[in-house]
């Protein structure tokens, strides 16, 4: 009997669905305890034989009713864990499917074979700005690329002690040359310096107004030049494969330690900053946990900031409008004399920082980023 083109793209897709725990090859990080950013998830054991073949059975039946440029479609993004730019999925929104006693909608179902395994409910998800879903309310077509989806990071009320820093904000530097400062109180504030060239990208923009600039650090060495920020979506990363944006692995480094140079492969796809409505989102595409620090994922009253930890495939809001308007800024007419204003957010890659870990400072992490926000 010959196989037909679609059997195959089912088979290969059914192939490539997401390992659930007991596989032995689940990605790593995404599912863990501890932390302040764990959202709901939930362990989910390696499904029994029986619920195994149903979900095998219901999920070839779908797919076999799709139609081919669309089973493309969703293996490409499917193989490329989202590294690809692949389009929407289209398809309707209130087409149910049966596992167990438990009933799923359509993109659901997607979600959860080729994603996450544990995901039990909408709420738990964002949609990814680039979707051509984003920001829609009940369309009859509903995009279900997977990878159009982030995972939701929900903060625990109040924070667990994850781990806690003096609240910081962005302070001029004393000179061109100078970095990370720490001060008595084991605190850090942090201001990329601004150089000849920095100060030429940020006018070479014209009217174009930038929203926010970004610095790559290695350790307590800032690599490469500050890279500003106009799109209101940005891909930071050091390999992807049709990326576009702000690259890693093209900047000249000289730091031969082992462990910034094995920290730096691990970035992969990285981080997507994005611009949205009611604030700045910092989505997670690596495989490994990005760690943030920001003075709005806290209480405004708060004297201390929390290091936050997002698993791969989450996404958290890391600056909010807002919050951010509400906040006491010590010396305010100095922020307005900057030529940069505002607030800045911390993200360390691969390793974390604080009461946790032999690193109290950021600057003692191998690759980390600074991005700070214009307020004007």
């Amino acid at each position: 009997m010959f196989r037909t083109k679609r059997s195959g793209l089912v088979r290969r897709l059914w192939r490539s669905r997401a390992p659930v725990e007991g596989d032995g090859e689940a990605d790593r990080g995404t599912h863990g305890s501890g932390g302040c950013c764990m959202g709901k998830t939930t362990k989910v054991a390696k499904s029994n034989a029986g619920s195994e073949a149903e979900l095998k059975a219901l999920t070839h039946s779908i797919l076999k009713k799709i139609k081919e440029k669309q089973l493309e479609v969703l293996l490409q993004a499917v193989e490329s864990k989202g590294g690809a730019r692949s389009p929407c999925l289209l398809l309707p929104s209130k087409v149910d499917a049966k596992v167990g006693q438990q009933s799923y909608s359509l993109p659901m179902l997607l979600y959860k074979v080729f994603r996450w395994p544990d995901l039990r409910h909408s709420s738990e998800l964002k949609r990814l700005s680039c979707c051509e879903s984003y920001g829609k309310i009940n369309p009859e077509l509903v995009c279900c690329n997977p990878h159009h989806m982030s995972r939701l990071c929900e903060l625990e009320s109040p924070p667990p002690p994850y781990s806690r820093y003096p609240m910081d904000y962005l302070k001029p530097p004393d000179s061109p040359d100078s970095g990370p400062s720490s001060s008595d109180t084991g605190g850090t504030t942090y201001s990329a310096p601004v150089g000849p060239s920095d100060s030429l990208a940020l006018q070479e923009s014209g009217d174009r107004a930038h929203w926010c600039v970004v610095a790559y650090w290695e350790e307590k060495t800032r690599v490469g030049r500050l890279y500003s920020v106009q799109e209101p979506s940005l891909d930071i990363f050091y390999d992807l494969p049709q990326g576009n944006g702000f690259c890693l692995g093209q900047l000249c480094s000289d730091n031969k330690s082992q462990l910034v140079q094995m920290v730096r492969a691990k970035i992969g796809y990285g981080i997507q900053l994005t611009r949205e409505p009611d604030g700045v989102w910092v989505y997670n595409r690596s495989r490994y946990p990005i760690f943030i620090k920001s003075a709005t994922l806290d209480n405004p009253d708060s004297r201390t900031l929390l290091v936050h930890k997002v698993f791969p495939g989450f996404s958290i809001k890391a600056f909010d409008y807002d919050k951010a308007g509400n906040l006491q800024r010590p010396n305010d007419h100095e922020f307005t004399q900057q030529p940069r204003t505002g607030f800045t957010v911390q993200i360390s890659f691969v390793k974390g920082w604080g009461q946790c870990y032999t690193r109290q400072f950021i600057s003692s992490c191998p690759c980390w980023l600074e991005v700070i926000f214009n307020t004007r």
